[in-house]
């Protein structure tokens, strides 16, 4: 059974599929991530292309079934994230991020307040707002989607919600000062590093611009994070060992110019 229908989509992945079609991953505002079949890409009239590129964003009318590919038959209202498409740091970025929504959400399950917070976020690395920022917050929004969200709202043991914090593996949250004594080999963060960890897992993407880190905070913050997916996820994308790569080329240069 399917329907023609109008959808708003953004672009996950795009794959050769034989030698004149793709399979067009997106993820839409009614129906969630959804997997399409798009025919006669090498017909130089080919309409779509703009529309299919990764990280693209449009109202794509779609042949949508219950079971099986879905079919992209039009799309209006096309919006490329030129930046983000042409620049090797953002696309290194926005990669990673479209590739952990594929891992995290399961196909046809409708989340309209996720597919606004990946808009914007979009959104934001084009706009050259700090795309290690934008990556981490989804990582740790994220966490919750895997079934593991750890307990960050206050110290599991006694509820306290303001104050220094440090994380506990053992006890799956933070432990407040009082209760360090809890777990030995708690990760010994920096309380600036949990406390943004925390900021991450609420804040709104429309108050980012407020958010200015010094790089050794940004490099703890993603040393706890990349803790927590090694533990709790065991998730290894080749978009996020390139994007560590990436940081090893950047501090090469930074040496160079010195």
């Amino acid at each position: 059974m399917s329907q023609l229908e109008e959808v708003e989509g953004l672009v996950l992945s795009v794959r050769k599929h034989r030698e004149r079609d793709y399979l067009v991953k997106l993820f839409t505002d009614r129906y969630g991530k959804l997997m399409f079949f798009v025919r006669g890409t090498k017909n130089p009239n080919f309409k779509l292309r703009s529309a299919i590129q990764p990280f693209a964003r449009a109202s794509f009318i779609a042949d949508i079934r219950s079971e099986g590919l879905s079919f992209i038959r039009d799309a209006k209202n096309v919006q490329s994230y030129t930046s983000v498409q042409t620049d090797i740091f953002k696309t290194a970025y926005a990669t990673y991020i479209a590739q952990l929504t594929d891992a995290a959400l399961e196909d046809r399950k409708s989340d309209p307040q996720l597919f606004d917070q990946l808009l914007t976020g979009m959104d934001r690395l084009e706009e050259d707002f700090d795309p290690e920022i934008i990556m981490n917050i989804f990582e740790v929004r994220f966490l919750r989607y895997f079934g593991v969200m750890p307990e960050f709202r206050g110290c599991v043991f006694c509820g306290l919600t303001e104050g220094p914090f440090d994380y506990s593996s053992r006890h799956h949250g933070l432990l407040c000062p009082k209760h360090f004594h809890e777990d030995e080999r708690r990760l010994h963060a920096s309380p600036k590093a949990i406390h943004f960890i925390r900021l991450f897992s609420v804040v709104s993407f429309d108050k980012i611009n407020t958010i200015s880190l010094k790089q050794d905070t940004k490099t703890e913050i993603q040393r706890v994070i990349d803790i927590l997916y090694d533990e709790l996820v065991g998730l290894n994308l080749k978009s996020k060992r390139f994007i560590k790569k990436m940081h090893q080329w950047e501090n090469l240069l930074k040496r160079e110019e010195d």
